[in-house]
């Protein structure tokens, strides 16, 4: 765990700000080039909550069959879209990395976006974040946990090639 606090605390953090809400196949493949660059730590997706079901009005309870809300797949894994992708926060271990980031949002958004580097995650837990990961938490995860919503809303994406190559040196 201190590997990865000590990552966290030499780390750089870019936001990536589309000019306009990504589509599910845009936010596919922009979250799978980025999945291939080494040295991001951690990438938190923001955007509005597309919801389930109708809360109020004529058709409440009702299933609403939004057009954003589809499955996407980053690496092997299958996930639920459930916002509308409005931003996407990176941390990355050094700063060479960022300029990979940048030309992957080049080659991949036909449309402008900002690009800026900054402190959008925590570096040290609060009192929110004891309360809700524990004193042993994964330096990861501070500042992912928004202190009302439930744990299960964090997807977590390992990379493959990494651990099939630490499983091969071992």
């Amino acid at each position: 765990m201190s590997d990865s606090a000590s990552n966290t605390e030499n780390s750089i953090q870019i936001e990536i700000f589309p000019s306009r809400i990504l589509s599910p196949d845009t936010a596919q493949k922009l979250m799978t080039e980025l999945y291939k660059v080494d040295g991001i730590i951690r990438v938190m997706v923001q955007g509005n909550r597309l919801p389930e079901k109708v809360s109020s009005g004529p058709g409440t309870g009702e299933k609403v069959e939004h057009p954003l809300r589809k499955p996407i797949q980053i690496g092997d894994q299958v996930i639920e879209l459930k916002i509308s992708v409005g931003r996407i926060r990176v941390e990355l271990s050094n700063a060479e990395d960022k300029e990979k980031v940048r030309e992957v949002c080049d080659k991949l958004l036909p449309f402008s976006f900002e690009f800026r580097e900054g402190n959008f995650f925590r570096r040290k837990p609060t009192v929110t974040d004891y309360a809700k990961l524990g004193p042993e938490a994964d330096p990861r995860l501070l500042g992912l946990v928004d202190p009302k919503a439930k744990t299960n809303q964090l997807v977590f994406i390992e990379k493959q090639e990494k651990q099939e190559k630490k499983d091969k040196d071992e």
